[in-house]
């Protein structure tokens, strides 16, 4: 799957990422001076936030995309505390000094393999350093999914939407303490039409339309929406909690 994304486009229709984020953030505990690593950083709006709790801190605003990294840069322009980076959790992390938190918000789903994903971060993160992080849980977007089928694409996509716990079992394994993890259902109404067309083309379907021609996809995108009961996307949320170990 491709890893670039219109991040301009992104950046105008996150709302509900930023929502999200933002109850995220208030989980994490910070006294100001922390180095900090925003694990998926996307176009930055919620990276602002954490900046903002870090006034003798700092924050490394880390995504695989390109576009992504570029468009947050803009958006944090001036910022002396962000420090930015591309890069693929999947892989081995160079940040230089380890961090003494990791947030993330919205990613972690775009990663396969878990299994790696916690090693890479605890490998980064000092013994004590907190996660805080929420992405899509096992059944999310389940509606558009199932719209998608019959719309003609039963691919699921390339994403890992995990459950409880086996999450808490891979934290457990890449050496994470104290591990807390649950799932909440966050049904999202959008503005039918455009709107939700636009959103399901710019996220949900990314993936999918990267492999159809070009030609194809906007009909494939209202025929989706078309199916849809209501312009309602079922989220399902994986929240964690957890601590790097000693």
């Amino acid at each position: 799957m491709t890893s670039e994304w219109d991040a301009a486009t992104y950046d105008r229709i996150s709302d509900p990422m930023a929502r999200w984020g933002e109850k995220v953030l208030e989980r994490l505990p910070l006294e100001g001076d922390e180095r900090v690593m925003d694990a998926g950083c996307g176009t930055g709006r919620v990276t602002a936030l954490l900046a903002e709790r870090l006034p003798d801190g700092t924050v490394i605003a880390v995504d695989r995309s390109r576009g992504m990294i570029e468009q947050a840069r803009a958006n944090l322009a001036g910022n002396p505390r962000v420090r930015f980076l591309v890069a693929d959790l999947g892989q081995p992390l160079q940040v230089g000094d380890p961090v003494d938190a990791v947030f993330s918000n919205a990613t972690f789903h775009w990663v396969l393999d878990h299994d790696a994903l916690f090693a890479n971060l605890a490998a980064v993160m000092r013994p004590g350093a907190r996660l805080v992080a929420q992405c899509g849980a096992a059944g999310n977007v389940a509606n558009v999914m199932r719209a998608a089928r019959q719309a003609g694409d039963d691919w699921e996509g390339a994403v890992h939407f995990a459950t409880v716990d086996e999450t808490s079992r891979r934290l457990s394994a890449s050496g994470f303490v104290d591990v807390d993890v649950w799932t909440h259902e966050e049904p999202t109404p959008f503005e039918p039409g455009e709107p939700l067309e636009t959103f399901l083309a710019t996220v949900v379907l990314r993936a999918h339309l990267a492999r159809m021609p070009e030609s194809e996809r906007a009909a494939f995108v209202h025929d989706v929406a078309s199916r849809m009961p209501e312009p309602v996307i079922e989220y399902v949320r994986l929240n964690i909690l957890a601590r790097r170990a000693a």
